[in-house]
């Protein structure tokens, strides 16, 4: 059950970082 965790922190760790990056340099997305 432990990879489950770990995948679920992975997930929102760039869920967060891509938010961030849009945030501050959205013209990377256009």
């Amino acid at each position: 059950m432990n990879w489950v965790y770990g995948l679920s922190g992975l997930a929102s760790l760039g869920i967060f970082i891509y938010l961030l990056i849009a945030m501050f340099k959205p013209e990377i997305f256009e």
